[in-house]
């Protein structure tokens, strides 16, 4: 008998059961980081709670979320994704985001 879930279903479905430590695995791309303003406001999207948080980027409540989500085990592809805005957009100031957030000890998890 053949089975009438598609084949993305099903691949969601092993990618949730493999997920590992409580983090959420997705299939496709997700961007935890929209950039806002030249850089200066940023939305952090979280998957955890599945809100949108608007915070400035040098603000303790940006350098709290991202540490929230790095510590559920989102913080490589959070660190990635700082580090290809600071590629694309050099002059928005993501590498002094990025060393705020490295300072504060966010990535050490």
């Amino acid at each position: 008998m053949a089975s009438n879930q598609s084949k993305t279903a099903r691949a969601s479905v092993r990618a949730g059961a493999n997920a590992a430590g409580g983090a959420l695995s997705v299939l496709g791309e997700f961007k935890y980081l929209i950039p806002l303003n030249g850089g200066k406001h940023s939305y952090i999207r979280n998957l955890t709670t599945g809100k949108t948080v608007h915070a400035a980027t040098d603000s303790e409540k940006f350098v709290s979320e991202i540490k929230s989500l790095a510590d559920a085990g989102h913080g490589a592809k959070i660190r990635t994704e700082l580090d290809a805005l600071n590629q694309v957009h050099p002059d928005q100031g993501w590498d002094v985001a990025t060393k705020r957030l490295v300072e504060a000890g966010v990535f050490d998890s």
